[in-house]
């Protein structure tokens, strides 16, 4: 991919959302450009990267797709730690995955970086005459809750390259690297805090 300035950004981007709601088909037509009708279900996590062009830089998505099952919960802290972006996922057909999204932002809200840009994803929309939840509600929802929403369909790739390009519009730039808060650019060891706040 041609590289449009001379800023490259690695982003670590995490999806979050119930089981069956179509996190790993989202990630597969973003990174592959493919669906498969039948996927399945993630164990712990999978890993996948993918590079971005915007504006004047250039994005490499370091991207963790989670497991939905109430089993692996425990796990997610360790991948939405240090994660500069989250996409929590739901199933526009089932309200009980919506409920559960609202569920992640109030957990990466309390424990998540608290700069990370969060993009709820309201996916197989190609299903509306099945629709459940209704894009004004979640709409209103992601508002008050500082996301930005978008409803998306791995099966017919509707939204899902644009909610990454969105998410790495919103990114922050450059961060000065004394703030450990910050969006992290390259993932390097951090001896210097370490020490610091070591020998307690």
């Amino acid at each position: 991919m041609a590289t449009t300035g001379n800023k490259n950004i690695n982003a670590k981007l995490v999806l979050l959302g119930d089981v069956g709601a179509g996190k790993s088909s989202l990630v597969l037509r973003f990174v592959k450009g493919q669906f498969v009708e039948f996927q399945e279900s993630t164990i712990g996590a999978a890993f996948f990267s993918q590079t971005v062009a915007v504006n004047d830089a250039t994005v490499k998505f370091e991207i963790w797709d989670t497991a939905g099952q109430e089993r692996y919960h425990s796990l997610a802290p360790m991948y939405y730690r240090g994660a500069a972006a989250a996409i929590i996922v739901y199933d526009i057909t089932n309200q009980a995955s919506f409920e559960r999204a609202k569920k992640w932002v109030q957990e990466l809200q309390s424990q998540g970086n608290p700069n990370m840009v969060t993009a709820l994803a309201g996916n197989k929309a190609d299903l509306l005459d099945a629709r459940k939840v209704t894009s004004e509600a979640t709409n209103k929802y992601a508002q008050e809750n500082g996301l930005f929403f978008m409803e998306t369909s791995a099966m017919t790739a509707s939204n899902v390259n644009d909610i990454f390009y969105e998410i790495a519009k919103r990114l922050p730039r450059a961060q000065p690297a004394q703030n450990p808060a910050g969006m992290v650019l390259m993932d390097r060891p951090t001896e210097r805090t370490a020490s610091a706040s070591c020998c307690s």
